[in-house]
């Protein structure tokens, strides 16, 4: 699919409205599929005291709930700004293929809005970034998560 300045236009207009109209922060995003607009959000971070309601995670959210799956491949983001690592991440695990985006982190930057610091941090060794994250393996055996998972899986396919 190639880039659509219009779907841009409107990631940028989204995020504008949401700082004149609900002073939210600076973001928008659009989640389109062929031609048609799936779902769009703005950052309701501010709105909602819930620091993973960015635009990209709203316009995700409402396409999967509108498709009735987790599966977005052939789906299209538009985005105002750079996706930060976790909607980058959430981009990935939905399979979204592509993404276009109006401003860089060092445009945001000029706001304090830029995540370059997080995905620097993100790009170190789990031992060497700046929190701590250990894998514990349980204690007691027993049937895992993983193998309940799998087990409902292979009974539902019969």
């Amino acid at each position: 699919m190639t880039m659509n300045q219009d779907h841009l236009a409107l990631a940028i207009r989204l995020a504008r409205d949401n700082v004149l109209d609900s002073g939210g922060r600076p973001f928008g995003a659009v989640l389109v599929r062929g031609d048609d607009v799936l779902a769009t959000g703005v950052n309701e971070v501010l709105a909602t005291n819930d620091p993973s309601r960015h635009a990209e995670m709203q316009a995700i959210r409402a396409a999967a709930a509108t498709l009735k799956t987790v599966h977005l491949e052939g789906c299209v983001m538009y985005a105002s700004g750079h996706p930060c690592p976790m909607c980058l991440s959430a981009i990935h695990m939905t399979g979204i293929k592509e993404v276009y985006y109006a401003y860089s982190n060092e445009d945001a930057e000029k706001c304090g809005m830029s995540t370059a610091r997080i995905y620097a941090e993100m790009a170190k060794p789990l031992s060497q970034q700046s929190i701590r994250i250990e894998h514990v393996p349980p204690r007691n055996g027993g049937e895992t998560p993983f193998d309940c998972w799998q087990r409902k899986r292979e009974s539902s396919s019969r």
